[in-house]
């Protein structure tokens, strides 16, 4: 992760240009050559931090190795917002995945001038940032690098760093919880599961908490319904829900948030063993509903409907958003910009959708009329975990959601945002983006202010 110094010592030069023609973010070189970024009409605080990223990257390509960002004219534009999505997109853009190859990529500075006065708002845009950027390192490293074991381990060190409370269990514990439809999944590798537990209590005490439930699949063959040889090379990013959740906590942490948060990650993997689940098999749940198994690929929504009722009665959660890379579907629907969102509350919606606004980030609601709920009907148990008829994004969220025992929820199917071959937007580098770590974080906090 990059860093923002106040300096004026850099190769280049980025200025926000504002008149009544529309706005322009200009690279002014030393020796005098000038590129423009065009950013349209009157900027937003997405359009700075896609232009600022943007900027980024063409100043790498033309091999630069450092540059000074003036964040006066934002400032003059949007307030310290504007300064905090300028460096913010600048900061997204330096990131480069972990790499084990041998030799180092190539520094670069950036320097911030501009912005005196704005400190809090710029180390509290950057805590994002870098949570964000925690994600991304999570679901880019191999699986066979972070196993359920290793994403505990790391979550816990950095997350306890902050003040934040931290609960790892173990494979006893959650049998004794009779936690059915985790094991039913986690038992099928040599890896043992964690339940990853995070408690962020910053707000009134004894407050009930919103629960952030984050899909923890650290490698996904699909099972005995085994996926093909080109979708199992994604099978590592299917814990980026988990990323996604802790990425908010340590955020909130960071930045002080008074509100009470858990966050709870069923890390497992679904592998092949002759012990796993297959099929036609039948399972008890943590709530005692009953589960019919169809689709061994579809195991996330069945160590979501286990950890959503641990979140609620051991956690007292009080309202509840899931997140996931939970449908194919999802993806062939909406595509690589949007993800996927269910809901049972019109409030928590709203407050949602405002947070994915302050964040940048899309979310597209589905429908849940009463025919989709049938499609999970099953004939031997209280659902089944496939739908009997289509509809795949769709009838897997309310399965979800047939587990948040109607309190208000929200599910967020981050299934083509959480990972991009090509960046969608500018701030993206190829790999995990880290998707829901803000709006995740804008919630709780507007949860917090009112907002």
């Amino acid at each position: 992760m990059v860093k923002l110094w106040q300096g004026e010592s850099a190769q280049w030069r980025m200025e926000l240009e504002l008149n009544g023609e529309g706005t322009a973010l200009s690279l002014r070189m030393k020796e005098g050559r000038v590129l423009s970024v065009c950013l349209g009409g009157q900027p937003t605080e997405n359009t700075l931090r896609r232009a600022a990223a943007k900027a980024v990257k063409v100043l790498r390509e033309l091999g630069a190795d450092s540059a000074v960002l003036d964040a006066a004219p934002a400032v003059e534009a949007l307030g310290p917002e504007g300064a905090a999505a300028l460096a913010q997109g600048a900061e997204l853009a330096c990131y480069r995945q972990p790499s084990w190859k041998e030799g180092e990529d190539k520094p670069f500075a950036l320097y911030l001038t501009g912005a005196e006065g704005l400190e809090g708002a710029l180390a509290r845009a950057d805590a994002v940032t870098r949570a964000v950027c925690f994600a991304r390192d999570l679901v880019n490293c191999p699986a066979n690098l972070l196993t359920p074991e290793d994403m505990a381990r790391r979550m816990a060190q950095t997350a306890g760093g902050l003040g934040i409370e931290v609960e790892i269990l173990d494979g006893t514990r959650t049998r004794e919880l009779g936690m059915g439809a985790y094991h039913a999944v986690a038992d099928s590798a040599v890896h043992p599961p964690r339940l990853i537990v995070l408690r962020w209590r910053g707000g009134k005490k004894g407050a009930p908490p919103i629960a952030l439930v984050g899909k923890g699949v650290c490698c996904d063959t699909g099972g005995y319904c085994l996926k093909t040889a080109a979708g199992l090379k994604g099978t590592r990013g299917d814990m980026a829900g988990g990323a996604a959740v802790c990425g908010a906590l340590l955020a909130l942490a960071e930045n002080n948030i008074p509100v009470n948060a858990v966050a709870v990650i069923p890390a497992v993997e679904n592998r092949l063993s002759a012990d796993s689940f297959l099929p036609g098999d039948v399972i008890r749940s943590m709530s005692g509903k009953t589960i019919q198994v169809n689709n061994t690929d579809a195991e996330g929504r069945l160590i979501l409907a286990d950890a959503l009722t641990y979140a609620i009665r051991q956690e007292g959660a009080a309202k509840i958003v899931d997140i996931a890379t939970l449908t194919g579907a999802c993806v062939a629907t909406l595509g690589f910009t949007t993800a996927g969102l269910l809901t049972n509350h019109e409030g928590l919606f709203l407050a949602l959708m405002n947070a994915a606004k302050r964040a940048g980030e899309q979310y597209w609601r589905f429908p849940d009329f009463p025919e989709y709920h049938k499609m999970i009907e099953s004939p031997v148990a209280d659902l089944c975990n496939q739908s009997s008829d289509g509809c795949g994004a769709i009838t897997a969220g309310l399965f979800v959601g047939a587990f948040a025992e109607n309190l208000p929820w929200v599910h967020l199917d981050i299934a083509g945002t959480a990972w991009v071959d090509r960046p969608r937007w500018e701030y993206q580098t190829a790999g995990a983006t880290g998707a829901g770590v803000s709006t995740l974080y804008e919630l709780c906090r507007g949860l917090a202010d009112g907002t």
